[in-house]
């Protein structure tokens, strides 16, 4: 927005609508309340988005181990698939994580900048507007793609990717004994030791991702 933009948005001395808004408590009032309820709307929906995700996971775990232990026939790499479909969920929540990351920094600044200061009957401070004016004027996300996907394994993905690793193991071994695991565990031309070995690096790498996450800094829900 140009300075002319600016000028036409107010009256005709150059008064801005935020200048008016600034010098009349209750339209400052009025205003944050209504961009406060705004945002709550915006991170409750990002907060329903990602249980959803979550929830359509643990609907396709279950429904790759009861399909592969309902009969001896029933080819072991549909877990394998169920690992990918999980890693994919996993993948697509960190990024609704990273939109709802934004609502909910908003919400707890105006919390923490303006609602905690009424209550402390301390005054207002100025530094949450000017947080607040500058993520509006720019907004972005606050956490990288990686720290992302990093929070959301460690919260909830690495149960359920543990849960079908489990289960792969026991299905190309315990459940079918009366051959050797390398033969249970091929995948048509694929060796078994192949299969196994690349479920064995994927599964190292889930466990020093999880690791170094919880290691490093964790992002709180009452966090700004």
């Amino acid at each position: 927005m140009t300075g002319d933009d600016h000028e036409s948005a107010g009256d005709g001395d150059g008064e801005t609508i935020a200048d008016r808004v600034s010098g009349d408590r209750s339209a400052f009032t009025r205003a944050t309340t209504g961009f406060y309820r705004g945002e709550v709307d915006r991170a409750t929906t990002w907060r329903s988005r990602l249980d959803q995700t979550t929830n359509w996971a643990v609907v396709v775990v279950a429904a790759v181990l009861t399909w592969s232990f309902s009969s001896e026939s029933r080819p072991h790499y549909v877990v394998l698939i169920g690992v990918l479909a999980v890693t994919a969920f996993l993948l697509m929540e960190a990024n609704r994580y990273r939109e709802y990351d934004v609502w909910r920094d908003r919400v707890r600044t105006v919390q923490t900048g303006l609602l905690a200061e009424l209550f402390e009957s301390a005054g207002a401070s100025d530094d949450w507007t000017a947080h607040l004016a500058d993520e509006l004027r720019n907004p972005s996300f606050h956490m990288s793609y990686r720290h992302a996907v990093n929070h959301r394994l460690r919260r909830s993905y690495f149960a359920l990717l543990s849960v079908l690793v489990v289960a792969w193991v026991a299905r190309v071994t315990v459940y079918t004994a009366d051959e050797p695991w390398r033969q249970s565990a091929a995948i048509l031309f694929l060796p078994g030791e192949l299969v196994a070995g690349a479920v064995g690096v994927f599964y190292l790498a889930v466990v020093v991702v999880t690791v170094w996450s919880v290691r490093g800094g964790r992002t709180q829900e009452f966090e700004v």
